[in-house]
Parts: structure tokens; sequence; C-alpha cells
């Protein structure tokens, strides 16, 4: 039983490893373009477009009442 628990407590650890693997091979490109201020500006209102977009669907999933 306690190879059980062992073996579950691995999971959070591998999540967050492969999370900020994924976070750094996307942003370390993006880092390096930032340079050239149209790209900065796209960059800039693609992530608030992304922030905007999850919260309104995260809303949706989140509201009891139909949305009209």
């Amino acid at each position: 039983m306690r190879e059980f628990f062992v073996n579950v407590t691995r999971y959070p650890r591998y999540l967050i490893a492969f999370s900020l693997g994924v976070l750094n091979s996307v942003a370390e490109p993006l880092a390096r373009r930032r340079s050239n201020p149209v790209t900065a500006v796209a960059l800039i209102g693609a992530l608030i477009s992304g922030f905007i977009s999850l919260a309104l669907v995260l809303r949706a999933m989140v509201s009891s009442a139909p949305m009209s």
C-alpha cells in the first residue's frame, strides 16, 4: 500500500514539470520576438484576447442560468 501512495505523490510533480516545460517551450520563442514593436503589440493583443476568451468560456461553464 505504501508503494501506491508513493506513486500517487509523483503525479502532481509530473504535472507541474510538464506544465513548466510546455510554458517554457512556448514563451522562449515569443520572448525573442518581442524586440520588434509590431510583434510586441500583436503578442500583447493575443495574450489579452486569450484571457478574455478563457474568462468567457469559464463563466459560461460555471453559470447555472442559460446564456441568452
